[in-house]
């Protein structure tokens, strides 16, 4: 069985991926499964580049194949913040909470309390052989300035659908059917499947 790395110590995002893989013949591992590893530098100016620095930085650190992922948040009132920068909207990585804020901060500096938002996800794939497979999803929605729901991570508290549901709000079925990283994790299981079945 192939073993690949999701470049992640994201519990929730873990558990998405595992449940995306589940019917491939793979074993999932997580960077914690190799103690402690430094960061990557993601200082690439595209979703698609930061996935990728990702992907190839913690296939040299693991020797295993790699799988990462790099999402976010553009909110268009924001001319497209946090973008890149989502995950350390506030200038260091991953506290939903200081993010939010600073998010609602950002909204009321420009005068709206809700502004059309997409989330974006770029997935990157690399094998040990230099094989690379990358795809990308996205979902449309608004940030509003009321959180809801206890589910999902990041900003999905805020991010409305049409069905007035927040991403916070949905099952993980349901997170994975209309999500931006669903799309994505689609398109990478099928490419993933043709690959391992010609090995």
């Amino acid at each position: 069985m192939k073993k690949i790395v999701i470049a992640t110590k994201n519990e929730k995002k873990i558990l998405e991926l595992k449940a995306a893989f589940s019917a491939l013949p793979v074993e999932i591992l997580s960077l914690d499964d190799f103690g402690e590893l430094p960061d990557a530098i993601e200082d690439g100016n595209t979703f698609e580049e930061n996935a990728e620095i990702k992907a190839r930085f913690f296939m040299s650190k693991t020797n295993c194949a790699c799988l990462a992922d790099d999402s976010g948040l553009e909110v268009d009132a924001l001319n497209g913040l946090p973008g890149v920068h989502s995950a350390r909207f506030v200038g260091y990585h991953g506290d939903d909470a200081a993010n939010n804020q600073k998010l609602l901060d950002e909204l009321d500096r420009v005068g709206v309390a809700e502004a059309k938002s997409d989330y974006r996800c770029a997935l990157v794939f690399i094998d040990l052989n230099g094989t690379k497979f990358e795809t990308q999803g996205i979902c449309y929605g608004t940030i509003k300035k009321i959180a809801r729901g206890t589910g999902g991570f990041g900003y999905d508290p805020y991010f409305y659908f049409d069905s007035g549901k927040t991403m916070a709000e949905l099952s993980l079925e349901e997170k994975d059917k209309i999500s931006h990283r669903g799309a994505a994790l689609r398109q990478m299981v099928d490419q993933l499947k043709k690959y391992l079945s010609k090995r």
